[in-house]
């Protein structure tokens, strides 16, 4: 039986940042990944605040090192005339004001090459079929290896970034649906050949109105190729007929800005479908584990929030773990679940803020507070945890008020 004192499920963000923050405080560490690397994943815009997670862990010369694009703030149109910038320089707080855009099967895989460099045993293709933990918070977790065979490794605590995998959750019983309505993606690469002619803008995310319920993001990526993807309910991609190919198409077809510059280029892959991601756990640790990232709760890709909650809890988590083999208690409620809880919370207001139109009518309206704008710009690099911004510690009254005192002062930015 193989034995160590952290074993983390899942090698992409959450988890090897989780890895390598134990594994720099001298603890045993290894990951196994069910999947092999590098895959293809979503989830391609990250945050500033994800930057200081990466530092914390060792991992930014290597992904300064990718050449990836650099983002330095999120650009909001509607109707190709009504346009919101933001730029991560002008935020109210947070110590980063850029980040990256990234291929999610490369930064993912940088990410686990720099942990076995560092002398974590990072084990792919190894899907996790058992986990028994006992009294003392140690435990028996099995695995299964592509070939069949199996095999138990012993550990003194878990760290579960397994993503959308979910594995304690699953096999604990402890899923539980989320209170966020169903949507669904269709989505791909484009050769983005018309970029520096068109758009001109390959440092930022831009998000794209495309009606009342559906919006596109445009992600372009220092490869020359740019990730577009259209986010609806089900019941709008149902009304769209032909192959993946010819939706997209239709839909490019159909908003002048996107046709104008991705109607003549090429697809990297045929376009696929994601739905029905929003999800959430009943509790975020439990005796001998704590989960990190997507297995505690995804919310919506609407503000790129998934890395940074998944970069953030996991170097919490990282930093508890290390106090809880030293010996020391942890009140995982308050010192863990909470502060995850805050953030959730204040990202699922600015989601809920997006569908139910507060936000456009705030982000689309004239002579903006610029205190608040700042403010607002804040919480979109992803500091979502500092208590000295309204749109954090009061966030769901900070949104509504705000929106309803523009609808009664601009009268102009009502639906017609």
């Amino acid at each position: 039986m193989k034995k160590t004192d952290v074993l983390v499920i899942g090698a992409g963000p959450s988890g090897t940042i989780a890895a390598a923050i134990i594994k720099k405080a001298g603890y045993d560490v290894k990951i196994v990944e069910k999947l092999n690397f590098p895959r293809f994943v979503i989830g391609e815009s990250l945050l500033p605040r994800c930057m200081e997670a990466l530092e914390e862990a060792g991992f930014m010369e290597a992904v300064k090192g990718q050449g990836f694009q650099e983002k330095f703030g999120a650009k909001f149109v509607r109707d190709n005339k009504d346009v919101c910038d933001f730029n991560f320089s002008e935020k109210h707080s947070g110590t980063y004001d850029w980040t990256w855009q990234v291929p999610r099967a490369d930064f993912d895989k940088t990410l686990s090459d720099e942990c076995e460099k560092m002398g974590i045993e990072v084990k792919y293709d190894t899907e996790v079929i058992d986990v028994n933990i006992k009294e003392d918070e140690s435990s028996v977790t099995t695995v299964k290896y592509l070939d069949g065979s199996t095999e138990d490794i012993e550990a003194r605590f878990i760290v579960d970034g397994s993503g959308f995998g979910r594995v304690i959750p699953r096999l604990f019983g402890l899923e539980k649906e989320s209170n966020l309505p169903t949507r669904e993606t269709l989505f791909t690469h484009y050769v983005d050949k018309n970029r520096d002619t068109v758009a001109q803008e390959p440092n930022r995310i831009t998000i794209y109105v495309y009606n009342a319920n559906t919006w596109v993001w445009c992600i372009p990526f220092s490869n020359g190729n740019t990730s577009l993807g259209f986010v609806g309910f089900p019941e709008f991609f149902s009304t769209l007929t032909g192959t993946p190919e010819e939706k997209m198409k239709f839909l490019i077809n159909s908003q002048d800005e996107l046709r104008e510059r991705f109607g003549d280029c090429d697809m990297v892959f045929e376009p696929r479908v994601l739905k029905g991601w929003s999800a959430t756990t009943e509790k975020f640790y439990g005796n001998g584990f704590v989960l990190t990232g997507n297995v505690t709760e995804f919310l919506d890709p609407m503000f790129s929030s998934g890395v940074t909650l998944a970069s953030v809890s996991a170097q919490n988590a990282a930093h508890l773990v290390i106090k809880k083999l030293q010996g020391e208690t942890i009140d995982w409620e308050t010192d863990y679940m909470q502060p995850c809880m805050q953030g959730v919370n204040v990202f699922r207001t600015f989601v809920m803020g997006w569908y139910d139109g507060d936000l456009h009518t705030i982000f689309f309206s004239k002579n903006q507070n610029p205190e608040m704008r700042k403010q607002i710009c804040s919480v979109l690099a992803g500091y979502v945890w500092d208590d000295s911004n309204p749109f954090v510690k009061n966030h769901t009254k900070q949104v509504r008020t705000l929106a309803n005192f523009l609808r009664q002062t601009q009268p102009s930015l009502l639906p017609a």
